[in-house]
């Protein structure tokens, strides 16, 4: 059968690093209170005139370039963001251009923090049945220009960057065994709405708006639907949780991602973490670690990789990969 095998990956970040100190001169914070509730150092934020479709080029460059592929046999591109430049036309057909891709489609696709898990999810499915050979998926975000600077319980979780997988179509034999994304799987639930937002938009307001959020409801969703997705793909490929090399999950902060792996009673070991380094980069956050884990050695070829997320909508899933 055709999988969607991971060939190479990148990542961008932008170059200034706003560190928690920074907020302690405007806000009545610190980052020592930082660090205790979100394991949050620092993050990146992009700088005037850097948009999201910038990001998403540079991390597409390093993905095609780690790929050893030529662009123009590329035949997908699905850009993951909630901050795209403009209203339209998509940010990802801009990728697409910049990138010298010809053929094929390219769009956006907006589930927040669930963007990426969504996106990898099509371009699985095109794979697998065929109208796809190889697929660009990018998560890139400019969360910056979305969040309010005077609340502390928001603007200090989420930082700015891209990253990007390319797949690939390959026949392998159907088993667990195999290369590739063995597992995929996306859910909503529109009466949540409320938990997490911006407090505008096109339709409603003619602006961006802020983002805003309940944190302790999105703490509560998180920490059971992130769990409750990673098995129900365990138990649909009949793998038991000491299978898996790897979580990979949304980085949201430190607490969710432990309160994860202990309902899942993983190994510290197991978790990849960059959420101490990046914060909260919504639909960017996974494929960030997925690419620093496999650059730095940790993943290998053949290791199963489990990949949930929760965001806005409310929005959750989970893929399960083979490297």
């Amino acid at each position: 059968m055709l999988r969607a095998v991971a060939i190479g990956t990148g990542a961008y970040l932008p170059e200034k690093i706003m560190t928690n100190h920074d907020f302690s001169k405007n806000l009545e914070t610190s980052h020592e209170w930082i660090i205790e509730r979100t394991g949050i150092v620092q993050r990146h934020i992009a700088a005037e005139g850097e948009n999201t479709s910038d990001l998403a080029t540079k991390a597409g460059l390093e993905a095609v370039k780690n790929a050893n592929v030529a662009p123009e046999t590329i035949d997908l591109v699905i850009l993951a963001t909630t901050t795209p430049d403009d209203t339209m036309p998509s940010t990802a057909t801009k990728v697409q251009h910049r990138l010298g891709i010809t053929k094929g489609a390219a769009f956006d696709i907006n589930a927040a923090c669930s963007g990426f898990v969504y996106a990898m999810n099509i371009a699985n499915g095109l794979i697998a049945s065929g109208q796809v050979k190889r697929a660009l998926v990018i998560g890139a975000e400019t969360y910056s220009r979305i969040l309010n600077w005077e609340d502390r319980g928001t603007c200090i979780l989420f930082g700015d960057g891209a990253a990007a997988i390319i797949l690939e179509a390959q026949e392998e034999s159907g088993t667990n065994a195999d290369r590739g994304i063995l597992f995929s799987r996306i859910h909503s639930d529109g009466q949540y709405t409320d938990l997490l937002k911006t407090t505008g938009g096109i339709s409603s307001t003619m602006t961006a708006g802020v983002l805003t959020m309940v944190g302790k409801e999105i703490f509560r969703h998180a920490s059971s639907k992130m769990p409750a997705s990673v098995e129900e793909g365990l138990q649909e490929l009949r793998l038991n949780k000491d299978e898996i090399d790897w979580l990979v999950p949304h980085q949201a902060n430190m607490r969710i991602l432990t309160s994860v792996a202990q309902k899942l009673k993983l190994a510290e070991e197991k978790v990849i973490t960059t959420v101490a380094m990046h914060a909260n980069t919504s639909a960017a956050s996974i494929p960030l670690a997925l690419h620093q884990a496999s650059q730095d050695g940790r993943i290998k070829k053949g290791d199963l990789i489990a990949c949930p997320a929760l965001g806005a909508g409310l929005t959750w899933g989970c893929f399960l990969l083979r490297w």
